[in-house]
């Protein structure tokens, strides 16, 4: 089977961060001294910007993924450069995808996953980024740039990582699944909870079958329908925005979830447990891209380098807990929050082992071939 190279940056984070380890919400409010540092609701003292991007825009437009931004990153960013911060929010690349496709957005930047980089560049929807207006772009570990999707990153600039695997309440769950093809079993129907993702879970059906994730032969889809369609009565909940929240309610007890959702709700109840299937689990890389015409550039630069920092960046870690890009980050953490640091360094789900994400499938554009994938998820959530 074909596999992304995204599997090498999370091998070449690992190995980073196996290096580091071996080294020693609420709303903003102002500082009381207008001066001095400012402060979130929260206590949370604001880094200053290094460097302090000049910008004359009073506001930023972001279109970005549900509970995915610690609430002290927005506000102190409001806070240090004065500029109000807009942010709608979405479930699904599709979703995102339809809306600026559909035109007439105010966005100045958004956040999609690897794969369908290539069809918002091939339909004019991006602005080539301008390097030098990026100064901290080195920040980055090199294993998360340069991808296949956006070579040279003329577009698009890494955000967070991971991976789609099977989570089980094993306190609830006698047989615990060890693969995709497990989640068939009749035992399982009525209990789980899945991601609303088409690329995903047409893709681990795929995988079932021993087929690649990213195939566009239309039989094998076919056959993908047949078996999907088979799967979808025994799922009691889609849900892109908390999967986390029926698994920790005791809802449901197993699905397919991503890194972040399985790590807080693990965090709540060890007994919720993320196994890496047999057939490799998916790997993916959310991104931001700077939308074609944006009418607050300046401000979307402040943003992305803001949020580069590594005393910035490193909220992530503590909030919402994926694989991190970004080493300024991951050092920073190290050094001033290590029990945060420890937490994501040993956790198997946010630290991936080795061998699993070897035996991991990145989700690609599939040009063409892209309807087919879209008319299968239509069909057999429609049933």
């Amino acid at each position: 089977m074909r596999k992304s190279n995204l599997f090498k940056l999370f091998a070449l984070l690992i190995v980073a961060s196996m290096a580091l380890s071996a080294c020693g919400g609420g709303t903003a409010a102002p500082a009381t001294d207008s001066e001095g540092p400012k402060t979130t609701s929260t206590g949370f003292v604001c880094p200053e910007p290094s460097p302090r991007m000049e910008v004359t825009s009073t506001e930023l437009n972001i279109f970005v993924w549900t509970e995915y931004f610690p609430q002290d990153m927005l506000d102190c960013f409001e806070l240090v450069y004065d500029i109000k911060l807009n942010r709608d929010e979405y479930s699904s690349n599709e979703e995102m995808y339809a809306k600026l496709n559909a035109g007439g957005s105010s966005y100045d930047l958004a956040q999609p996953t690897d794969y369908i980089i290539g069809l918002m560049i091939r339909q004019e929807l991006l602005d080539e980024l301008d390097k030098t207006k990026l100064p901290n772009i080195g920040n980055f570990d090199e294993g998360w740039m340069n991808q296949e999707f956006d070579p040279g990153n003329k577009y698009s600039l890494p955000y967070l990582g991971g991976t789609d695997s099977i989570v089980v309440n094993t306190a609830t769950v006698e047989n615990v699944p060890t693969s995709w093809a497990d989640l068939w079993k009749p035992e399982y129907a009525g209990r789980m909870v899945f991601l609303d993702d088409s690329r995903a879970v047409i893709g681990m059906t795929l995988l079932t079958l021993g087929y690649d994730v990213n195939t566009t032969d239309p039989a094998q889809l076919e056959e993908a329908k047949n078996k999907l369609a088979e799967l979808i009565p025994s799922i009691k909940v889609f849900d892109s925005d908390s999967p986390k929240s029926a698994l920790i309610a005791g809802d449901v007890d197993l699905g397919m979830v991503w890194t972040g959702e399985a790590f807080i709700a693990n965090q709540e109840n060890p007994d919720i447990q993320y196994i890496y299937p047999t057939e490799g689990p998916i790997l993916w890389q959310d991104n931001w891209v700077m939308l074609k015409g944006a009418s607050h550039a300046d401000a979307a630069y402040a943003w992305l380098n803001y949020t580069m920092q590594g005393d910035v960046f490193w909220l992530t870690i503590r909030d919402y807990q994926y694989t991190n890009p970004n080493k300024a980050a991951l050092e920073y953490a190290k050094a001033n929050e290590p029990e945060v640091f420890d937490a994501y360094f040993n956790s198997p789900i946010t630290n991936p082992p080795a061998a699993d994400v070897a035996n991991g499938h990145g989700i690609q554009d599939v040009g063409d071939a892209t309807p087919l994938f879209d008319n299968i998820w239509v069909e057999v959530k429609g049933q």
